[in-house]
C-alpha cells in the first residue's frame, strides 16, 4: 500500500506545524521550503486540512496556518482516511467497478481488507503528539 502525496504532504505539515506552536502562525511557504514540498501543495493541503479542522488559517501579513486542535487530539488514522482519496486495494473493493470474475468465490480480498484494517487500526493507536515528541530534534532538522 502506498499513501498519496496528498496525505503525505498532509501528515508531514501536521508534524511541522505540531513542533511550531508558538502564538504566531506558520507560513505556507516556510513549511513548503523547509519540508521539501511545493507552495501550491502545501496550500492544497492546508486548505484541506482547514476543511477537516485540522488547522485554521489566519488572514492578512501577518496571517498563517497552525493547528486548530492540540497534537494530542489530532489521530493519525484519522488523517489518513479523510485525506485519502481511495482506500480500496483492488478493484473488487468497489462494487461498482468490480470487474472480477473470480470476485465471489476469491479468498484475495478479504485478506486484503483485513491487511488495510490492521495497517489503520496500527494509525489510530498514534497521535500527532506521538509523532513530535522529539520537537528539538525535528526543529534542527529543518533549519532552512
Amino acid at each position: 500500500m502506498r499513501l498519496t502525496r496528498h496525505t503525505d504532504n498532509a501528515l508531514r505539515a501536521l508534524i511541522y506545524l505540531g513542533i511550531h506552536t508558538t502564538d504566531s502562525p506558520s507560513r505556507i511557504a516556510d513549511i513548503a521550503r523547509r519540508m521539501g514540498m511545493s507552495e501550491d501543495h502545501v496550500a492544497k493541503v492546508v486548505a484541506r486540512l482547514a476543511q477537516l479542522g485540522y488547522v485554521e488559517t489566519i488572514r492578512g501579513r501577518t496571517g498563517g496556518v497552525r493547528l486548530a486542535r492540540d497534537a494530542e487530539e489530532i489521530n493519525v488514522g484519522e488523517v489518513v482516511r479523510a485525506t485519502e482519496d481511495n482506500l480500496t486495494l483492488v478493484e473488487c473493493f468497489d462494487p461498482a467497478t468490480n470487474q472480477c470474475p473470480i470476485a465471489p468465490v476469491c479468498a484475495l480480498a478479504p485478506a486484503l481488507d483485513e491487511a488495510l484494517s490492521a495497517f489503520l487500526a496500527v494509525l489510530d493507536r498514534y497521535t500527532l503528539a506521538d509523532l513530535t515528541t522529539k520537537p528539538r530534534a525535528l526543529a534542527k532538522l529543518l533549519v532552512a
